[in-house]
């Protein structure tokens, strides 16, 4: 365990208080857990099980395995869960105000990503009690509250932008032409790894899954993908439709280097271009157009400002620039969005885009990914991460921005 975490036990505590507030507001008489990253987040601990949090009171977090793990890293009352069919009766024992009489009981859960057979077996164990309980959409109210992060979690994600700033130096002497994506990733992944990567790092999106990052030169860099992000990549086949390939770098050609890495569960994303020689005026324009619009979207990391007014500030940039077919990916495969939040999961709230129109809260913490796409080509563009402040932006990223030129050798 991290020692820091074991130093901010009371993350849990404010974490919980919040969750209740928000639980509160919107009619939720307790909040049940079941996805790893949100019971990691509420308890300090990823073991197999649930976690109840009533609107009034205590959490408890009731573990199938390992409990004596569980036990060791929870920051909340941890318990056998016992057997699963007596949950209803387990959960009226401990919380007789909630689940012992007759008025029905309204627990929002994680339905975004919760599979149907286990809602429908939780639905008919916790309806075997005497109360009547209604399980209701709560991704929102979790999603919601992780929204905002704390001192801890910004220091989790600068460790981890800390280790890709090395890793990337390290790394930047082995890309050289005729080495291919596939072999150049292994030695990034290599530094990562080493340098404290968890190995992964976790989408809450349905069939959306991310590997370590997605490098790509040239025509490979803008083959579509079914990733939800402006530059899917290549890939190494039908069963691995993005990231790498295992084509070579060439000389002339742009190579875009979107990646990330995992600390302590948290999340950095970050993207740089690079090219050996020189690109084309065409694309070079269009990468500092791409400047252009991170340096916009700074200015307006301001309290305040909602989320989707980055969006179309961009739209009008790439607009003026002649770069609408390009910005976010060509044609039918465009993403609609400027960045997304970024914390325990990439996908985080909240979203850059059109019909986002909660305002930046101080805490938050997003990337922005200005990319364009040119067909048989390739991608240019930049992404840093940022937490909006009360004054100006925090740059959570710290690898050099400018255009990466390295040598023909």
């Amino acid at each position: 365990m991290n020692l820091e975490w074991q130093d901010s036990r009371g993350e849990c505590a404010a974490r919980t208080r919040r969750l209740q507030a928000a639980m509160r507001k919107s009619g939720l008489d307790a909040f049940l857990a079941t996805q790893n990253v949100d019971l990691y987040y509420l308890t300090g601990s990823m073991q197999t099980g649930y976690l109840i949090v009533p609107a009034e009171g205590e959490p408890t977090y009731y573990v199938r395995r390992s409990l004596m793990r569980a036990v060791g890293e929870a920051s909340v009352r941890t318990v056998s869960l016992g057997s699963f069919r007596d949950f209803a009766r387990t959960l009226a024992a401990d919380y007789p105000q909630l689940f012992s009489g007759n008025n029905p009981v309204r627990i929002g859960t994680e339905l975004d990503v919760m599979p149907a057979q286990l809602y429908l077996k939780l639905a008919d164990i916790l309806n075997a009690g005497t109360a009547r309980i209604e399980l209701a959409e709560g991704s929102g109210v979790i999603r919601e509250v992780r929204m905002v992060k704390s001192p801890y979690e910004l220091g989790r994600i600068s460790a981890a932008a800390a280790v890709v700033d090395e890793a990337l130096t390290a790394a930047l002497p082995y890309l050289r032409e005729g080495v291919t994506e596939l072999e150049w990733m292994a030695r990034l992944e290599k530094e990562i790894r080493v340098r404290g990567h968890i190995g992964l790092m976790r989408m809450r999106g349905y069939n959306q899954e991310v590997v370590t990052g997605m490098v790509g030169s040239g025509a490979a860099a803008a083959e579509p993908s079914y990733f939800d992000g402006p530059a899917g990549g290549r890939g190494l086949g039908p069963a691995a439709p993005q990231s790498v390939s295992r084509k070579t770098f060439m000389r002339n050609e742009p190579i875009l280097i979107d990646i990330g890495c995992c600390v302590d569960g948290y999340v950095i994303d970050q993207t740089r271009t690079a090219v050996i020689g020189a690109m084309d005026e065409d694309l070079l324009s269009a990468y500092e157009v791409s400047v252009q619009i991170i340096r916009a979207a700074e200015s307006a990391l301001i309290p305040g400002i909602p989320c989707e007014a980055l969006y179309a500030d961009a739209l009008k940039l790439a607009a003026d620039a002649g770069l609408s077919g390009h910005f976010m990916g060509y044609g039918d495969d465009q993403v609609k969005f400027l960045g997304h939040g970024i914390g325990l999961e990439i996908d985080e709230l909240p979203v850059l885009a059109k019909g986002f129109g909660n305002p930046l809260e101080p805490g938050m913490v997003l990337a922005i990914e200005p990319k364009f796409t040119f067909p048989g080509r390739g991608v240019v563009g930049i992404e840093n991460t940022y937490a909006v402040t009360e004054g100006e932006p925090l740059a959570l990223t710290r690898s050099k921005e400018e255009l990466i030129r390295l040598p023909i050798k």
